[in-house]
């Protein structure tokens, strides 16, 4: 049962993740895709995470979490700049 929600899981993030990418290239502004690519990258966390826990190995988890750090610097950089914080 367990491996069944697993698998619709994955479907769902997916999903998302195709619409998420519609959105990014879609997006008529440089907040709209930044919003997107953000979001694109929670999903692929939650993907690592799915092949993480299928396949048994930690490591994935490992590489999520670094990922999302480097994911969540980026973010920031790239709002700092839109904002004209960053020259």
């Amino acid at each position: 049962m367990a491996d069944l929600i697993f698998n619709a899981a994955l479907l769902l993030a997916s999903a998302a993740l195709i619409l998420a990418f519609l959105r990014f290239l879609i997006g008529p502004t440089l907040a709209d895709r930044t919003v997107a690519m953000d979001g694109m990258t929670i999903i692929a966390l939650s993907i690592i995470a799915w092949v993480g826990a299928t396949a048994g190995r930690v490591i994935f988890l490992d590489v999520a979490l670094v990922y999302g750090l480097i994911s969540f610097v980026g973010v920031i950089a790239l709002a700092r700049y839109l904002e004209g914080g960053l020259s």
